[in-house]
């Protein structure tokens, strides 16, 4: 499986390990930056472009963090077909994944130690979607609302 990347500058050195953390476990990772350390960089290009990465490319996923992971969440879910959740813990990450089929998490990195944000990024790759019909039904009315502005 491909793992799109992005975060801005307070999570650069956290992006290195967790490249390494993912390839070890087998995945392919893709890196969308930032590249290197600038105090004034702006996430949401960085953001954008591993969700644009995350829905042209079904079966993959993404995670984006920042400081605190929200504007990078947000950032996220700006692209069509993207469902980006800020998790803190494995059971918000789980419960992202089971209830809502997000196929982009974020994560202040910030607010976690390294090993937490590896355990939440992990709990966040394994867990399936539960197939419900109630969450089916719900995500296809946010599906429309995205699609034609009508709920």
């Amino acid at each position: 499986m491909r793992v799109h990347l992005a975060t801005d500058h307070a999570g650069l050195e956290f992006k290195d390990e967790l490249t390494k953390h993912l390839q070890h476990r087998g995945f392919e990772v893709v890196d969308h930056g930032a590249y290197e350390y600038d105090a004034e960089d702006d996430y949401p290009g960085f953001c954008i472009a591993a969700a644009q990465a995350v829905a042209a490319e079904p079966g993959s996923l993404g995670v984006v963090f920042g400081g605190s992971g929200n504007g990078e969440q947000i950032a996220a879910n700006k692209v069509k077909g993207v469902r980006a959740a800020l998790a803190w813990s494995i059971a918000t990450a789980q419960l992202a994944k089971e209830h809502n089929n997000a196929n982009v998490v974020s994560i202040g990195g910030r607010l976690h130690s390294i090993e937490d944000c590896k355990a939440i990024i992990d709990a966040f790759i394994a867990t399936p979607f539960s197939n419900d019909e109630r969450h089916i039904r719900r995500i296809n009315l946010m599906t429309k609302y995205e699609e034609t502005g009508k709920i």
